[in-house]
């Protein structure tokens, strides 16, 4: 009977929890290294540092959003929403070129 123990008991590989252990670690750097690759995708870099920023999604378009970062503070702009309590409404009055050394030219419509 002593014999039979000691090959059922090994120790730790007959923890059935250090399975689960190990699959709850490997799904956090799974989850971690698809954020830095989704965060580095789409450019996103700028929203982790002190600058101000702001970025134009679908330029032109009827969804366009312009999104500002002033501090700590995210503010999105959407130009095709009803006018709210902070009248955040307006049109697309012209397009803005950049040319090769760094000018903006505004072009009204």
């Amino acid at each position: 009977m002593a014999r039979r123990r000691s090959i059922l008991h090994r120790g730790e590989d007959s923890d059935p929890m250090s399975v689960v252990s190990n699959l709850f670690d490997v799904a956090m750097v799974f989850a971690v290294a698809l954020m830095v690759a989704l965060v580095s995708r789409y450019n996103m870099t700028e929203m982790f540092s002190q600058e101000d920023f702001t970025m134009v999604k679908n330029p032109g378009k009827e969804n366009m959003e312009i999104i500002t970062k002033e501090g700590e503070k995210i503010n999105r702009y959407t130009p095709s929403e009803d006018q709210n309590s902070s009248g955040n409404k307006g049109k697309r009055v012209g397009v803005a070129y950049e040319l090769e050394n760094g000018n903006i030219i505004y072009v009204p419509e």
